[in-house]
């Protein structure tokens, strides 16, 4: 059976689109089949039938959500899918000079899928900005596991 991942992202500059679109791609290469599409309303995200949730996301403000994952975010949690047992990950970017707000974007994801009952395969990814001038490339080792833990 071919696992349906939905990839899902939050960004504020592009660089969490660029991971997704990255992500989308080496995990088709993968064998997965992978739906990526940027600001995904909820009713298109629910359509699709996931049979795996992966979202990458930055943080803004003081600790929030990129403005256009609020939306379904919101959603998600007044509408929430049957989604329990869902097999799902993270992938958050950040800045480790912002503190304990690093990578909190990341977080709220988590705690969405603890309120839905998604099961994380693995722990979260966090790129740091600070540390890093190619996301994209530093995600690769992290997805080839939630990959291999897919298609076992």
């Amino acid at each position: 059976m071919t696992i349906n991942l939905v990839i899902v992202s939050g960004t504020v500059f592009g660089a969490a689109e660029e991971v997704a679109q990255h992500a989308a791609q080496l995990l088709a290469e993968a064998g997965l089949n992978v739906t990526y599409q940027a600001r995904i309303s909820y009713s298109e995200l629910v359509a699709l039938e996931p049979d795996a949730l992966l979202f990458v996301t930055s943080t803004t403000g003081m600790g929030e959500l990129p403005e256009d994952l609020q939306p379904l975010a919101a959603a998600l949690r007044d509408q929430p899918p049957e989604w329990h047992g869902l097999l799902g990950a993270v992938i958050a970017l950040g800045d480790a000079c912002y503190g304990e707000d690093f990578c909190a974007g990341g977080e709220m994801i988590r705690e969405l899928y603890e309120e839905l009952g998604v099961v994380e395969l693995q722990d979260m990814l966090r790129l740091d900005a600070s540390e890093s001038v190619t996301p994209e490339s530093d995600a690769e080792p992290w997805l080839a596991e939630f990959a291999a833990s897919l298609t076992e």
